[in-house]
């Protein structure tokens, strides 16, 4: 799918986005806002993004000081730029958390929340009222409309983010309208007291105001319904704020950003970047080697992340790092070149491996270092004082390419499909938060699985188990608790020609939690062609558990299931000669069942022997490798659609690297490159290109 921007009706931005957050109270100084701008548009940066803080603005009920927003909208018009209006509900006014004290956030101590700084902007009202509450809700309304009729039609503007960072804080919210609307969730889905009682093994409920939100988490039914909950009803008051954007500016952009962590934050905190996107026209997220680690690996998989979440929508990186970080407690003991003191070249790594991936917008987290509070210093490419730098003449010297003229044809193609998709499965994940009060297990699984096939530079998708349709060919990570909904949809999948690998103790843990009788579960063992013979729960006696798989020593860990085969093959064995893994025909398609968790024994200890077999399985698959890279230390990506075929190619390493990429014939037949970006000129042969691409940087390609 083509960006196309003008198609989805965001007419007010620009075709490649690409600027930074600027203006958050206190910072920067007022006397430096017009330079700032001036210096910004003179290179190149079309686009800011400010919060437009309520706690800053209504200064009193009904009392609006728009002043210093006011001017920076202005200066925006005045300089060519477009404003991206981050609205700030989440800071309450301070006279509300006095005149609405009973809609403060309640933790699940009973712990009542007051105003509290920021560690971004040092300003109060953090993090701000409970919307549960209809009569804070009200006054939040008048808020949110006061702001979008101000400036809708101003021409500073770009759009809105009405989300920063999307997710929530794992402990609130507790209080008494909460219940309510938790009650009212509660009816609409079990219908009657009774029901209700019996699915959550609570016999004695004599009124609907009997119900609490379980304040200790557990593997239980109520549990899994709160997270559940929790979940939609943060989507309502989503919607909410869409709504009323849209119903009073409805051409304009609605944009919002997460932290890329659906893989262990979903659960505990919200991140369920499928689900966000769904209701933006552009969705981003914030990213940076200095928190999460420089290792080539985790920014592709963040930014693939939110690729497969936006589902063929544009997004951007709407939050990068361009300078340092201090005084960070991820920080220390870590080495300056893990992407702690990032140099100029570590800033166009990062843009090329984001816009590699998919990304067709840029921002910093700050477009010049804040002054105060405990984030000073923080993470811009311009100087404490404004003033430009190595690092932002780098950023500048991409903006200017990003938006020639010659590169108008590049954004309008777009990463094409992987080889392989890993599934995300929301329910597996809830369950084993309930059970552990942790995802690591999750986590730690998924980007293993997805570590080792770029590591043999196979392009694997994210695939959200509502989209496997889409996909011929996927594995299934740590799927041990599953609904008998997807364990359906898998069946039916496979029936129809799509081929699985799956990971041990398929749907073990089922709806509300209860362990199936026969495993695998929900007639999984039908497809599979296996059964269960013995299983360990037992992570720590599982550290260094191998298996034997047609010749490959793969590690597992975690859990440990054995199988007796029915119409399947055993492929895979245990020390002790027991069968570890099965091969087996269904419908039109086929499986391959293991019965530990490969991927995260590849994340906790990568090993030849696993890394061998992840890339096997794509002949196993009968999948034809979209590239072949010579050099493993390289990465591929190939973009294509209505402004043609490209392949980018990024190097992680602070040395030239050389290597030849054997192109897929399904990509098409190639007769001559053009290079677009990078340092020297490739070449051509027979489907083959070779390059070279220098260190920290990247190649991008156009196949004529």
């Amino acid at each position: 799918m083509t960006r196309g921007v003008e198609k989805l009706g965001l007419k007010h931005l620009p075709k490649f986005p690409y600027g930074a957050v600027y203006f958050r109270k206190s910072n920067p100084p007022r006397e430096d806002w017009e330079r700032d701008y001036q210096t910004a548009a003179e290179d190149a940066n079309n686009i800011f993004r400010h919060w437009f803080l309520w706690s800053a603005i209504e200064v009193a009920p009904g009392k609006f000081d728009w002043s210093d927003y006011d001017r920076q909208m202005d200066l925006a018009a005045k300089h060519g730029m477009k404003t991206i209006i981050a609205e700030m509900t989440t800071a309450a006014p301070e006279w509300a958390f006095r005149k609405y004290a009973h809609a403060r956030f309640e933790t699940r101590d009973g712990r009542k929340v007051g105003s509290h700084m920021s560690v971004s902007c040092v300003t109060g009202g953090f993090p701000g009222l409970c919307l549960d509450n209809e009569d804070f809700k009200e006054i939040a309304e008048n808020w949110l409309r006061e702001l979008v009729t101000r400036y809708k039609d101003h021409p500073g503007l770009g759009g809105y983010d009405i989300w920063n960072e999307v997710n929530y804080g794992h402990d609130i919210c507790y209080c008494e309208a909460t219940m309510v609307k938790f009650r009212e969730w509660l009816k609409n889905k079990y219908g009657s007291l009774k029901d209700l009682g019996e699915a959550w093994y609570r016999h004695s409920y004599a009124s609907w105001d009997d119900i609490q939100a379980p304040r200790e988490i557990g593997p239980y039914p109520d549990t899994l319904d709160w997270l559940q909950f929790r979940l939609e009803n943060a989507e309502r008051l989503m919607k909410w704020r869409t709504d009323i954007i849209r119903e009073i500016d409805p051409n304009c952009a609605i944009t919002a950003h997460g932290i890329a962590m659906s893989l262990s934050n979903l659960a505990p905190g919200g991140s369920d970047d499928w689900r966000w996107a769904k209701h933006v026209e552009v969705y981003g997220y914030t990213w940076g080697a200095s928190r999460h680690g420089n290792e080539p690996w985790k920014q592709y998989h963040a930014v693939d992340l939110v690729r497969a979440s936006s589902r063929g929508k544009p997004f951007w990186h709407a939050e990068a790092y361009g300078g340092p970080l201090w005084m960070q407690p991820q920080l220390p003991g870590r080495p300056r070149e893990d992407g702690r003191i990032p140099i100029p070249e570590d800033i166009r790594l990062w843009h090329m491996v984001s816009m590699a991936a998919g990304a067709t917008g840029f921002m910093f987290l700050r477009w010049r270092p804040l002054l105060d509070g405990p984030l000073f210093g923080a993470f811009g490419p311009y100087g404490m004082d404004g003033s430009r730098t190595d690092r932002s003449e780098m950023s500048t010297k991409i903006a200017r390419w990003v938006q020639a003229p010659e590169q108008e044809e590049l954004w309008k193609s777009r990463p094409v499909q992987g080889d392989v998709g890993i599934v995300f499965v929301p329910e597996t994940q809830m369950y084993i938060y309930a059970q552990q009060q942790r995802t690591d297990f999750y986590a730690e699984s998924l980007r293993g699985v997805y570590r080792a096939f770029f590591d043999n530079n196979i392009q694997a998708d994210w695939v959200h188990i509502d989209d496997i349709d889409k996909y011929k060919f996927l594995y299934l990570p740590i799927p041990v608790a599953l609904n008998e909904s997807t364990a359906s949809k898998l069946k039916e999948w496979v029936a129809n020609g799509g081929i699985l690998v799956s990971e041990g103790c398929p749907g073990y843990f089922g709806d509300r939690g209860r362990v199936g009788v026969r495993q695998p579960n929900f007639g999984l063992d039908e497809m599979f062609g296996a059964v269960e013979t013995y299983v360990e729960f037992t992570p720590d006696l599982l550290p260094e558990l191998e298996i034997n798989m047609s010749g490959y020593s793969v590690r597992g860990g975690l859990f440990l299931q054995k199988y007796k085969v029915t119409h399947g093959t055993p492929v895979g064995w245990y020390e002790d000669g027991s069968v570890a893994a099965v091969e087996a025909r269904y419908g039109k398609g086929k499986t391959m069942l293991i019965g530990t968790f490969p991927g995260c024994g590849y994340f906790n200890g990568s090993t030849q022997g696993s890394k061998a077999f992840f890339a096997s399985l794509l002949d196993w698959a009968g999948v034809t490798q979209l590239v072949k890279c010579s050099e493993p230390r390289l990465t591929a990506r190939i973009h294509a659609g209505e402004g043609g075929t490209y392949l980018w190619v990024t190097n992680p390493t602070r040395t030239t690297l050389q290597a030849r990429l054997a192109l897929s014939k399904e990509l098409g037949n190639f007769s001559k490159v053009k290079l677009l970006w990078g340092q020297y000129e490739p070449t051509l042969d027979d489907g083959v290109v070779d390059v070279l691409v220098g260190g920290l940087d990247a190649a991008v390609i156009k196949l004529e």
